[in-house]
């Protein structure tokens, strides 16, 4: 029988441990969009400030996360993409340089659900810019799925599959693709 993964609420230097030393991951992914429909991919991580979300036919979209941005580009169009200050985004969170969850008033909530430990934080000096919830297991600690609540009412969940972290990915990764007119 597979051993459970840790059953205690992990803490909050715990996590930020692990995603400070989260440098590189790669792992599947199922997004479960606010509409209910439901996407699938590969999401690639490099911290700080990198992550890209390469979807799965028939999605054609990309997501990327660089040059302090996150840029939304739709595959099935020939227009320029979406763009976001990435510090204006919840995934500044999970991103930045130096991640303290114990940061003043960032931790908005912090359980434990019987299986995982649930954190949900945004920007203490920008609450409009959205939050983000995340789900971690311990023993060792892991980085399962997050809900991004964005500044529009919006909801989209990612959940994470077979991550595996450390490893080399090249920063060409996550250039901005060329566009063709």
């Amino acid at each position: 029988m597979a051993q459970m993964a840790s059953a205690d609420k992990l803490s909050l230097n715990e996590i930020s441990d692990y995603l400070n030393d989260l440098k590189t991951a790669e792992a599947r992914f199922e997004q479960i969009n606010d509409d209910g429909t439901v996407s699938t991919g590969t999401v690639y991580i490099k911290r700080p400030g990198k992550m890209r979300f390469e979807y799965n036919p028939p999605d054609r979209a990309l997501v990327l996360a660089s040059a302090n941005a996150v840029y939304i580009f739709d595959g099935k169009s020939n227009q320029s993409p979406e763009t976001y200050p990435l510090r204006r985004t919840p995934l500044s969170i999970i991103l930045g340089r130096n991640v303290n969850l114990g940061q003043a008033d960032m931790v908005v909530g912090h359980a434990f659900d019987g299986k995982a430990t649930v954190i949900t934080a945004q920007d203490p000096k920008h609450r409009q810019y959205g939050s983000i919830q995340m789900k971690f297991t311990g023993a060792p600690v892991q980085l399962r799925q997050w809900i991004v609540n964005d500044s529009g009412g919006g909801q989209t969940t990612i959940i994470l599959e077979d991550m595996k972290a450390g490893g080399s990915l090249p920063n060409t990764l996550f250039d901005l693709p060329e566009r063709g007119n």
